[in-house]
């Protein structure tokens, strides 16, 4: 580049990192270079020498091909490129281990904020110097453990009673509960203790036989049709994730078990054209990937004020099978 517009290396640094007096005719003759040759700067380089932050935003999910992450990835990048910064995103597989790798290669880039879906069983602690340090932290569907940071989650516990109350309105005495594993996990807990709470307030009995986990779908619908085998069946499920109603629905229709309830947390693409169609909780993906990024665009822009926590609202959606009456 500098050898193409006859100039310095130092002027043409000048000139594309903004950092000094240039003349007019300088700065032009080098930008007309840049759009003839397509020339892009290092920017990772250019923050390494400099010690400072990267123009790019780091996101943390446990699954790229679940859905409702890729419509958060899709929300928080929307909003962080109205600011002139970059997304990247890197999948944890739900492993505590490839988070904290995950973290240290955006980390090492030097991001100018981290947003993450915490995986089950990871510890945030280590990330204080960074948080003191001042970089964004934000964590998404599932608070941080071990740090007081902010964070966006939806309304699990509030969302899995108004699901199953929707299931004892129409009559259903024996729920199952089919939650992901491990039952640690923030979301499969809160989601479980809403599915007590609203047995609880119906003054019903929660059988711990009814309660099953399952980490995919296979696992899910296997698991739901065991249910339906044993001697005191329920009539109706709830499943606490979009995971589990991907194996519940296809595995109810192979045995022909139309006559089985359902609810699922979490919306799924042509739930409205399934036969019937699907009853969920659907949560505001849109809301949570858009409330999070706004957090860490304010912590950039200076906000220095305690942790905070957003609950972002869930709608129960009724679409047939959640109506379907007990059997019999």
């Amino acid at each position: 580049m500098a050898r193409r517009v006859g100039l310095s290396a130092k002027t043409v640094s000048r000139v594309l990192n903004g950092d000094g007096p240039v003349a007019d005719d300088t700065r032009a003759r080098v930008m007309a270079a840049v759009a003839e040759l397509g020339f892009r700067p290092n920017l990772m380089a250019r923050n390494m020498r400099a010690g400072t932050s990267d123009s790019a935003v780091g996101l943390v999910v446990p699954d790229m091909g679940n859905s409702f992450f890729g419509t958060v990835a899709g929300a928080v990048e929307a909003a962080v490129r109205r600011r002139g910064l970059t997304l990247l995103v890197g999948s944890s597989g739900e492993s505590a281990e490839q988070e904290g790798a995950v973290i240290g290669s955006f980390l090492a880039r030097q991001v100018a904020a981290l947003l993450v879906v915490p995986a089950a069983d990871a510890d945030h602690s280590r990330l204080r110097r960074e948080q003191d340090g001042g970089l964004p932290l934000v964590f998404l569907d599932r608070p941080a453990a071990g740090l007081a940071a902010d964070s966006v989650l939806s309304a699990n516990r509030e969302g899995a009673e108004r699901g199953t109350a929707h299931l004892i309105a129409h009559g259903h005495r024996r729920i199952a509960f089919v939650g992901d594993r491990p039952a640690t996990l923030h979301t499969r807990r809160e989601r479980h203790r809403g599915h007590l709470d609203a047995l609880a307030a119906a003054g019903l009995p929660a059988d711990p036989r009814l309660t099953v986990s399952a980490h995919d779908a296979p696992a899910a619908g296997e698991a739901t049709l065991r249910l339906l085998r044993s001697p005191e069946p329920p009539t109706a499920v709830f499943a606490a994730n979009n995971t589990a109603s991907l194996g519940i629905v296809p595995a109810l229709a192979a045995a022909g078990r139309r006559d089985v309830a359902l609810v699922g947390f979490d919306d799924l693409p042509l739930a409205a054209v399934l036969e019937p169609g699907l009853t969920v909780v659907a949560q505001d993906a849109t809301a949570v990937g858009t409330a999070a990024a706004e957090l860490a665009l304010a912590r950039l822009d200076g906000d220095r004020s305690a942790a905070r926590s957003r609950t972002v609202p869930v709608r129960l959606v009724p679409r047939g099978s959640g109506e379907l009456p007990p059997a019999g």
